[in-house]
Formats: structure tokens, sequence, C-alpha cells
């Protein structure tokens, strides 16, 4: 148990709080001149939806970019990541069902509901769309969102995250079926449990939280056949040291139309779709690694068709 619990903090290790920024009490502010001003004085509030009150904060100035954590954390985990975002877009940054400030409640905890809420979400804060980085639990709920509600989702970028549970090492989703409530004692002192209580709406929600990401990674899923429905531009992220098979990862690649063929000396073979695997990386890390960021900025910023990347128009919220 020692170990899987080691393993599933995977969404919420290395949080690097000291890098994240506080969110102020008042909400709805307006934009600093400074973009770098802006990031560290996030506009907060929260939205109701689907019986889910989403707290979420607005970072930055620019393009709108949705920023989803993994399990067991919440937006501190991407520590500098989000900054280095903000400076170039408006990052909403949302605190999923039970995780941070957004409590737990009643309804059923679900990948496929929260990917319908996030589609409400980015409307009731007054855009058509946006692209959209999730990590890992952030990353299913992200591509959720893209197959469920197309409309609001521009780019998509899923960082260290699959579409199907049989891309994990076989160890990994073994271990991960331990997690629940009766693991509760075992988190307290650790900087997941710390953060949680810190700053949850019901602080003893905790084991229920354990129970509910336990019961999603317990419950076999394969989206494969949804993958041809994004849109994209789509890009894939991972580690080279992460827990899923590089094998898979290749798969989900091929899925999306990429890495079938040569790319050509003109790009004629290039897909508009992208897969990056960085060097040294684990999934525990990679969502406060400096090359995340540096990563799928070019991505995001640039317009993709087939291999060809050129500045793109900016995109006013219709609020």
């Amino acid at each position: 148990m020692r170990l899987s619990l080691l393993l599933t903090c995977l969404f919420a290790a290395l949080t690097a709080p000291a890098a994240y920024a506080a969110p102020p009490e008042a909400k709805g502010g307006s934009a600093s001149t400074s973009t770098r001003a802006a990031a560290a004085t996030p506009r907060s509030g929260v939205v109701p939806i689907n019986g889910v009150d989403y707290y979420y904060e607005l970072h930055g100035q620019g393009e709108p970019l949705l920023l989803l954590h993994g399990g067991l954390g919440s937006g501190a985990m991407f520590g500098p990541v989000l900054n280095a975002l903000a400076q170039r877009n408006t990052v909403i940054l949302v605190d999923l069902q039970g995780h941070g400030r957004t409590a737990l409640g009643e309804r059923p905890f679900s990948v496929a509901a929260m990917g319908d809420d996030m589609g409400a979400l980015v409307q009731r804060l007054g855009y058509g769309s946006a692209d959209v980085v999730g990590y890992s639990l952030g990353g299913g709920v992200a591509l959720r969102m893209a197959v469920q509600r197309p409309e609001r989702v521009r780019k998509l970028v899923l960082v260290s995250s699959s579409c199907s549970n049989d891309a994990f090492y076989p160890a990994i989703g073994g271990q991960q079926k331990g997690i629940n409530a009766s693991a509760a004692p075992m988190f307290k002192g650790t900087p997941m449990h710390e953060s949680y209580v810190a700053v949850a709406p019901k602080p003893d929600d905790f084991p229920r939280l354990l129970d509910a990401i336990g019961g999603f990674l317990s419950r076999p899923f394969d989206w494969s056949a949804d993958v041809s429905k994004l849109q994209g531009p789509v890009m894939l992220v991972y580690g080279d040291s992460d827990l899923f098979r590089p094998e898979s990862e290749i798969a989900f690649f091929q899925l999306l139309g990429g890495g079938k063929r040569d790319g050509g000396w003109q790009r004629e073979g290039v897909s508009r779709n992208r897969l990056a695997i960085l060097p040294g990386v684990t999934h525990y890390e990679i969502a406060s690694s400096p090359l995340l960021a540096q990563t799928v900025g070019p991505f995001l910023e640039g317009a993709v068709e087939g291999g060809a990347s050129a500045p793109r128009a900016a995109q006013s919220p219709s609020k």
C-alpha cells in the first residue's frame, strides 16, 4: 500500500507551493498593465455548474487557456509553469470537483461530467472557446471536454495522460486499485493532505476524495474510439520516464493520425497533431517542469496546419 500511495500521489507531487501566488480575497478585479503583475495577482471566483461549485482563478492576459490539474492536487502543482503560460495567455485555473477550493459535494465523481462542466465554465466566463491543457486526471477531463463539447475547445494539450487504462505499466494499474478511504491515515502529514485541509471547504472530505479517485482508477476505461472525434490540433506530452508504456504513447499518437509515415521533404506527411517526449522527466514532476512550458508554448502560440506554424490572431472574450 505504501508504494501504491507514493505512485498515486503522482498527481500531486512537486506542487512547488512557493511559486504559486495565493488568490486574493477580492473577486473580479481588472488586469494589471504588467503581465508579470497580472500573473502574480489572480482574479478569482466561484461558478456553480451542475451541482458543483467550481473555484477558478484568472492569471495573466491574452488568449484564454484552461489549465486542469491532476488528481489529489490543485493548480498549485503547476508552479512556475503557470507563471510562464500566463505571460502570453489568460490562464483559467480551475480546482476540479473535490480538489482545492472546490468541494466534493454529493454528485458522483465522473470525468465525463467534469468534461461537460468545463465546457460550461468557459462559456460562463465569457469565452466562446479556449485552448485546454490537462495533466493526468485533468488530461482525462480535457479529453472528455474536447469530445463532448468540441465547440468550446480550440487546441488541446494532454500531458501525461491516456485514452485507455491499458496504457499504464501493469504494476501501476494494480497498485492504483488499492486507493480508498482506508488509506487516509497514511496521508496525514504529507504535502497532499496538508495542502488539501488548508483550503478545502470541507477538510474532513479527504477520505471521500480518496474513495472517488480510487473508484475512478479501479474502473476500466477506453476512450480510443472517441479519439477520431477530436477536432484538434492535439498535442500529447509525456516524460521519457512516465508511468505509461512508451508503445501506448505512440499508439495514442497514431490514433490521432501521426506516426504512420515519413514527414517528407516538403513536410507533406507531417501530422497537424504533435507528440513530445521530455527527456529525464517523470510523471510526478512533469507538471512543474520548465520543459513543459517550453514545449507547449510554441504549439499554443502558432497556427498549426500540416506542420506549418505561424502566429494567429488574438481572440477577445465575449464578455
